[in-house]
């Protein structure tokens, strides 16, 4: 797994060992993410990065630009491979890693962020939960972009409280989910 382009292009990332733990995006997929966010995200001051894995999708954001990138992550293993992969691409001073839950870390993050990336265990089942959590926090604005990873065999709802799915795509088994807070009258 590589950074794909930005200032830590093609800098190789360590990865869990254990399949188990986590399931990568592949380039293909992180590629039409930051494809999709170069024409519709406008603030990339802060990005927060749920389930983060190995921390490349946090990477490949701060590595475009991105101003400073949350991790969350819950498995300590995770965690210590986010912290030497940001070393290695000298982007520590720009992140910081919750290694915590999602769940918690929605209900004690207090910052808005423009983009919110996703990209949990296929497996999970309460990622429509989650991302009506996520709705009703403060971490989501009016220009904030929510990028969802789930797979095709396990399609999300159109809506989630305020969030509204503006945009997906396929590849492979991979549907990338782009969701927008609604304006209120």
């Amino acid at each position: 797994m590589r950074v794909i382009t930005g200032k830590a292009k093609g800098f190789h990332l360590k990865a869990p060992k254990d399949a188990s733990i986590t399931r990568p995006a592949t380039d293909l997929v992180r590629e039409a993410i930051f494809s999709i966010l170069e024409n519709t995200a406008h603030n990339w001051t802060l990005v927060l990065d749920l389930f983060s894995g190995s921390g490349a999708l946090g990477i490949e954001a701060l590595s475009r630009g991105a101003g400073q990138v949350d991790f969350v992550e819950r498995d300590r293993r995770c965690c210590d491979i986010i912290k030497q992969n940001l070393e290695k691409t000298e982007f520590s001073a720009q992140a910081y890693i919750h290694c915590c839950d999602v769940a918690k870390a929605i209900s004690s993050l207090n910052k808005e962020y423009g983009i919110i990336l996703i990209d949990p265990p296929y497996s999970n089942p309460s990622i429509g939960k989650l991302l009506t959590q996520l709705a009703s926090s403060k971490l989501v604005g009016l220009d904030s972009v929510v990028v969802v990873t789930h797979s095709s065999r396990k399609p999300l709802q159109p809506a989630y409280a305020t969030l509204n799915l503006t945009k997906e795509r396929r590849h492979g088994d991979s549907c990338i989910a782009i969701y927008q807070k609604e304006a209120r009258p």
